[in-house]
């Protein structure tokens, strides 16, 4: 039922070898409902000028993508991905370990973790008279990770492995504290920045993304 580390086996280097990415073999419309939803959360977001929550989800999904890409040219590298997710479990392909539905629901889970933090940011879990605790944003950074971590530990061991991990030292752990924690750290933190740090912050990720891009996908390294 749940997955909690890599096992290295030739099923998994098998299905991993067989991936097709950006294939439309298996497209059909939920792609395009799964957009829709997406567009009216930004676009609900945006004419309530809830720009903070606007930027939380940009700034989570900036990050994401770089994750991606960077995993994708691991794979290219050294011949497996940390993560990936097979054929049977999606409609389309965007990335070795990333699929549409799953970039859709990242495109949103910052604009989520930020509009569950406490109305105060600045409030602190366990503080006395004021002093030390833990910040709030810190804390649902945390809590989010662990959440979304023993998630893929449930996709990993599902039967038509929605997710799969070749290394067996790769697993919820490593993926709780190097991928999930900088998510939402991103997405709990940005959005409150001075604006000229906010915008520098989104520009640098956003821009690094494309160009990434653009420059790897023709050359086939991703």
């Amino acid at each position: 039922m749940f997955v909690f580390w890599g096992d290295g086996s030739q099923e998994a280097m098998d299905l991993v070898k067989s991936i097709i990415v950006r294939s439309t073999e298996n497209f059909n419309w939920t792609f395009i409902f799964i957009l829709s939803v997406v567009f009216y959360v930004y676009w609900s977001e945006i004419s309530k000028k809830n720009y903070k929550a606007v930027y939380a989800g940009l700034a989570l999904y900036g990050v994401h993508w770089l994750y991606e890409i960077g995993n994708a040219i691991i794979a290219y590298v050294f011949g497996y991905p940390l993560w990936s997710v097979s054929n049977a479990s999606t409609t389309f392909i965007l990335l070795i370990g990333v699929c549409w539905e799953l970039s859709m629901m990242f495109s949103l889970a910052g604009i989520i973790s930020f509009k569950m933090l406490p109305e105060d940011r600045n409030m602190r879990y366990f503080a006395k008279n004021g002093k030390g605790g833990i910040s709030c944003r810190f804390a649902g950074a945390l809590s989010m990770a662990l959440l979304f971590a023993l998630f893929e530990s449930f996709l990993a061991g599902t039967s038509n492995h929605s997710f799969i991990w070749v290394y067996k030292w790769w697993g919820v752990l490593p993926v709780f504290i190097t991928t999930y924690i900088p998510f939402f750290l991103a997405s709990n933190y940005v959005p409150d920045l001075e604006p000229k740090k906010r915008n520098a912050f989104l520009f640098t990720v956003w821009g690094l993304v494309a160009l990434l891009l653009v420059v790897l996908i023709p050359l086939g390294i991703i």
